[in-house]
């Protein structure tokens, strides 16, 4: 049988229709820095004629009946409702049949009555980026003007609610709100939110490379590097606390609301608990297969790679099933698995991690070993912590029951041991 190239098993470009441009300052974010990669386009607007290509090119190209377009940034409402309009346009013109999706990544603060109209009737999904209350949103989360966001986010949530648009919320994770699991988790079940997202931040401070290109952040190496640069920024999460705030949310969604809220991370686990192939790219056994596109075209490895030397291609000149298929890509693509410490290779938890992300991976093994994830140990004690009940699930799944019966069996201490 003819092996599948990595293009014809599916692929995704996350599109970035701004650039790294926001109208916000966050602190901790990796992105609006790249900025200073693409000072000689300074309108940071994506062309008619780029548009018109990746639409086109990407349709075509994808061999699934579904092509699921993500808009990201930066901030990617700056651009305004009628790029998107066209968008839509553009996207019945090329369909070929084909089932398209949008999701649009926003910090929701531009949007407003007529935004929710247009996100509705085209079913655009959406995630809003909020860190949870009030005092944890606006640690990190202000305008350019160092002005606080949360009554403008919370505006767009009610938005969002009333015009029934489909969202989901990403939330942060710093070493300051890591402290803090229950009051975020409540406090999303409160205001309604059924979907909700973790994302820890763990950046390191800029290293001899970054600084050449004006970054304040470092950008990655090689896992297999000795002396690589492993100093974190003040906001960067703890490993065993991001595991522990893991678990502090995990034990009381497992008993309370397992089918009524739902949590990603503990899905992708579940995922994982099954046997099944992770649709994750950090918990992936490789990765690759999601690319990114700059403003101007330019296509990237991976969202965390947009740096020169992990350039694969401009979407106008090149075709994307080519570039994803590139050797270049395919190496990137392999060497996650590849470089992986012999630790990681005969841990019992590698078929829920396997190695996370690379960006991630500049510590040492407890050998000395490069090429180990900053989280390794928080994501240890987390997996550890809900295999029981993740065992449980897998068996009601596998006998055609809801996963959701896990809050009942909990209550039988014969069932879950720890």
């Amino acid at each position: 049988m003819e092996q599948l190239t990595q293009a014809q098993k599916g692929f995704h470009i996350l599109a970035k229709p701004t650039g790294p441009i926001c109208n916000l300052d966050c602190e901790y974010c990796f992105y609006t820095e790249k900025e200073a990669l693409f000072s000689g386009n300074p309108a940071f607007r994506m062309s008619d004629e780029v548009l018109e290509s990746f639409i086109k090119k990407y349709i075509d190209t994808q061999r699934t009946p579904e092509v699921p377009f993500v808009w990201q940034g930066g901030e990617p409402t700056l651009i305004g409702l009628d790029f998107y309009k066209k968008v839509v346009q553009l996207q019945k013109k090329y369909a070929n049949g084909k089932k398209i999706e949008n999701s649009l990544q926003t910090n929701g603060t531009l949007l407003d009555e007529e935004w929710c109209k247009f996100l509705a009737k085209h079913q655009f999904m959406v995630g809003l980026s909020l860190d949870g209350p009030k005092f944890i949103h606006d640690r990190y989360r202000v305008d350019r003007g160092q002005r606080p966001t949360f009554h403008k986010v919370m505006k767009a949530l009610s938005l969002l609610k009333q015009y029934r648009v489909e969202f989901n919320v990403l939330t942060c994770v710093t070493k300051e709100s890591s402290k803090f699991p229950l009051e975020i988790y409540r406090f999303f079940k409160e205001q309604g939110v059924r979907f909700i997202q973790f994302i820890p931040i763990v950046e390191r401070t800029s290293n001899t490379e970054a600084e050449g290109w004006g970054l304040r952040h470092a950008a990655p190496s090689s896992p297999k590097q000795d002396n690589v640069h492993r100093e974190v920024t003040a906001w960067t999460v703890e490993p065993e606390t991001y595991g522990d705030f893991l678990i502090q949310i995990f034990e009381e969604w497992v008993r309370k609301d397992v089918g009524d809220i739902h949590v990603m991370n503990f899905e992708w686990a579940l995922t994982s608990w099954l046997g099944l192939e992770s649709n994750i790219c950090i918990f992936s056994k490789s990765c690759g297969q999601a690319v990114v596109m700059e403003h101007n075209g330019d296509v990237y490895s991976c969202d965390h790679y947009v740096y020169p030397s992990y350039k694969l291609g401009n979407i106008v000149s090149d075709q994307p099933d080519e570039m994803i298929d590139s050797k270049e890509q395919q190496a990137f693509g392999a060497s996650k698995k590849a470089d992986l410490p012999k630790e990681c290779q005969s841990c019992e938890v590698r078929f829920a991690c396997h190695g996370e992300c690379p960006k991630r991976r500049f510590q040492k093994s407890v050998s000395g070993e490069p090429g180990l994830n900053y989280l390794c140990a928080g994501y240890k004690k987390y997996f550890h912590h809900i295999h029981p009940y993740m065992k449980v699930m897998v068996q009601l799944i596998n006998n055609n029951l809801p996963a959701s019966m896990v809050m009942d069996a909990i209550k039988s201490p014969l069932v879950i041991k720890m």
